[in-house]
């Protein structure tokens, strides 16, 4: 199989990357990266012999459709992602997440190559904090920023296409991901790093905010159960049952570096901060039959810790710039 990952420099990209090297050697993989900040070659050095690195970016259709055209599959992972920066400055989202995946279909099409889409719970919009109620599938979309309504159309298109035009594409929308090579401007890994110089963590608002956590490996399984099983045209939601909420989060990390529970700030909330995501899975387990691996929160933190601690050289060159931008925003 000749394999096109776009964003495979980033975060549950080069992830997934790592993993399917690991796990099927036989599979060619070729990554498309812009390698803006989310993006970083370093994230691939252990398997830079294994994988063809392109820079360049989704919106760019003839180096797009040359890559496509050498393909047997594509796994869309590039996108534009954080939220505070999507209210900043929202365009780099409308292009990437909206122009760059019309830019991917069109190809795909045009060469019927299959196709499958990774979006984010986000496109839900959020749930109350005090009811069983999860996403589906059937679920409507309700988006509240900049990224999550851009990745909504993204996904739209995603169907629109394979409805209209009969491309062979099926979508995930994931909660959220947590593990190695994640940018630090990013709550887990800040909270981390932070812990690891010694700085008091910082929270947004009362910290009561629910995420529906997954570690990335369980995530990047799930998307292979979905392209080697799943349906053509359907759509899977990722998760893990891991709901925790923000403040829970942080004390977790306390605990793990020994520190008091309490050891931590409290920083003005975001606009339109989302009160709770929950992935409902159910589809995906019993369709497809994948389960995941890490089913305790607090283990998988702490191998988190153990990633961020080992490797250092890793995000040690962004940290400054990072604490400085948020120290700006009062954060």
């Amino acid at each position: 199989m000749r394999l096109l990952v776009t964003g495979g420099a980033g975060f549950i990209g080069s992830n997934f990357v790592h993993q399917t090297v690991r796990d099927r050697p036989d599979v060619q993989v070729t990554v498309l990266d812009a390698l803006t900040y989310a993006g970083d070659r370093t994230s691939l050095a252990p398997v830079a012999d294994k994988v063809t690195l392109v820079e360049g970016s989704v919106t760019d259709a003839p180096l797009v459709d040359e890559l496509v055209a050498a393909s047997d599959l594509v796994v869309h992972f590039a996108a534009e992602s954080h939220n505070d920066n999507s209210l900043n400055d929202p365009s780099p989202f409308v292009q990437t997440n909206l122009v760059g995946t019309f830019t991917l279909l069109e190809a795909v099409r045009k060469h019927g190559v299959r196709y499958h889409h990774i979006s984010t719970d986000e496109v839900y919009g959020d749930l109350p904090l005090d009811t069983p109620e999860r996403f589906t599938a059937e679920t409507p979309y309700n988006p509240s920023s900049p990224y999550s309504s851009t990745k909504a159309g993204s996904d739209l298109l995603v169907r629109a296409w394979a409805r209209s035009f009969g491309i062979e594409a099926t979508i995930s929308n994931c909660s959220n991901n947590y593990g190695p090579y994640q940018h630090i401007e990013k709550f887990i890994p800040r909270q981390v790093t932070n812990l690891i110089d010694g700085i008091r963590p910082r929270l947004y608002g009362a910290g009561l905010n629910v995420r529906d956590w997954i570690h990335v490996e369980d995530h990047n399984s799930a998307v292979w159960a979905i392209i080697d099983k799943g349906r053509s045209g359907e759509t899977y939601l990722i998760g893990a049952d891991g709901e925790k909420n923000n403040l829970e989060v942080v004390r977790t990390l306390l605990e793990i570096f020994g520190r008091d529970a309490e050891d931590f700030d409290h920083v003005a909330d975001r606009p339109g901060h989302d009160l709770r995501y929950a992935i409902d899975a159910t589809k995906l387990r019993e369709e497809l039959g994948w389960t995941p691996l890490y089913t305790d929160f607090r283990s998988g933190l702490e191998a988190t810790v153990d990633w961020y601690r080992a490797n250092e050289d890793w995000w040690r060159p962004a940290k400054a710039a990072t604490e400085a931008k948020y120290a700006a925003a009062g954060q």
